[in-house]
């Protein structure tokens, strides 16, 4: 389960890290009132599973009440990367005078939490990965000893703080990076986290350590170890995510706009491949398992084209267990019962593979076009996703044109 920034850094205030004095809102006025209990300047900051807010325009710095109103207003009505905004964090505003980022997460290849660490931070942190991935310090902690004295060291070394900057509180710079870098690690473990991460953990121009952010994770399989957390997991199942858990599924959704259903993660993992090397990129990873029904497969179908960033649905399904025709019925269900106004390409193989292709004929849903192959299914879909949607009939059809060659 992510948790909202809001939620994460009220986890870590429990633990002892500095974050700044904010309120939650849901409206223009509720903001406006927050700052001014807070004092200008604030920043507005959008409340979203997902990254990329500033560069989105989610995130404002305000200095008068009239700002922050309007801030508000811009930021609740927008949609980042197929999240709706429906709160804001106002936030005290600070003068940054460097910007680091830290993070624990969980590293599946080693089987034990890995701290990073980079002395650079920000909206461009994905940047510095790919230019400089010398600049992180990747340290894996062992699960049993925990972090280590040495471990902490190493990331204040990395740091290059000024070894004689006092903060406001009388305490070494460098000193209250490393109670960061431990209190971290305390939120990680007590949490039963997957990812705890502070992107940017700033110096502030007065020598305070401060997180300006919070992403946190949680494993799922340790709610029930968290009472709290457990009920926040209950309130959010309307969202996506939640909703494509209580139907089994496993859904991840993506920065793209081709929808992805299919069954094994094997499958919908290489034909996102395929997407991406066809010149497409995928909306989601959507995997309905093996031997799903066609109640599953409509569930699925009405998590992902709840999602407004997608333009195109691609169902690919190679039948073993599952069985074409439950496939079929499931996709006349939900898209001959609903209005669906964008594209789908079905490529059907293996168990069942026929009676589903004489279900989806006998149907004659609009807009739904039955690939001969993957690689066809991808192909028409990477194209209906490039060319000008106007509903469902912008559909691939068969024909000597760019969606389909006779």
């Amino acid at each position: 389960m992510d948790l909202l920034e809001h939620r994460g850094k009220r986890l870590f205030a429990g633990s002892g890290l500095p974050v700044l004095p904010s309120r939650l809102a849901c409206s223009p006025a509720e903001a406006q009132a927050a700052a001014g209990a807070l004092g200008l300047p604030v920043v507005v900051k959008a409340q979203v599973k997902t990254g990329g807010r500033g560069k989105a325009g989610g995130i404002r710095r305000c200095a008068t009440g009239d700002e922050v109103a309007a801030a508000a207003a811009d930021i609740l009505g927008m949609s980042i990367r197929g999240h709706g905004v429906s709160g804001v964090l106002v936030e005290q505003a600070v003068e940054v005078d460097r910007e680091l980022y830290l993070a624990i997460s969980c590293a599946r290849a080693q089987r034990v939490p890995l701290l990073i660490f980079s002395a650079e931070g920000g909206v461009d942190i994905e940047d510095v990965a790919r230019r400089s991935p010398d600049a992180f310090v990747r340290t894996p902690i062992d699960p049993l000893l925990g972090l280590c004295d040495y471990q902490v060291r190493d990331v204040v070394a990395a740091a290059g703080l000024d070894g004689e900057l006092v903060g406001p509180d009388g305490t070494l710079v460098r000193q209250a990076l490393a109670a960061v870098v431990r209190a971290l690690w305390r939120v990680y473990h007590d949490s039963d986290a997957t990812l705890c991460e502070i992107n940017p953990l700033v110096v502030t121009a007065a020598g305070a350590i401060v997180c300006l952010d919070s992403k946190v994770t949680i494993d799922d399989n340790a709610l029930f170890r968290h009472a709290d957390l457990q009920a926040e997991a209950h309130a959010a199942k309307d969202d996506r995510e939640g909703r494509a858990h209580e139907a089994g599924l496993a859904f991840v959704a993506l920065d793209g706009d081709i929808g992805v259903l299919g069954n094994g993660a094997g499958l919908v993992m290489s034909t996102i491949d395929q997407i991406a090397a066809a010149g497409g990129s995928a909306a989601d990873f959507c995997d309905i398992g093996g031997g799903a029904r066609a109640e599953v497969v409509a569930a699925a179908l009405d998590v992902i084209l709840s999602m407004e960033t997608v333009s195109v649905l691609l169902v690919s399904i190679f039948g073993g267990i599952t069985r074409g025709d439950e496939v079929a019925r499931g996709l006349v269900r939900v898209l001959g019962h609903a209005s669906v106004d964008v594209p789908v390409v079905v490529r059907l193989d293996g168990n069942a593979a026929a009676e589903g292709r004489a279900v989806l004929a006998d149907a004659r849903l609009p807009g739904l076009i039955v690939a001969d192959s993957a690689a066809e299914a991808v192909r028409l879909a990477v194209a209906g996703a490039a060319a000008p949607q106007a509903g469902p009939d912008a559909a691939p059809q068969a024909g000597p044109d760019i969606r389909r060659e006779a």
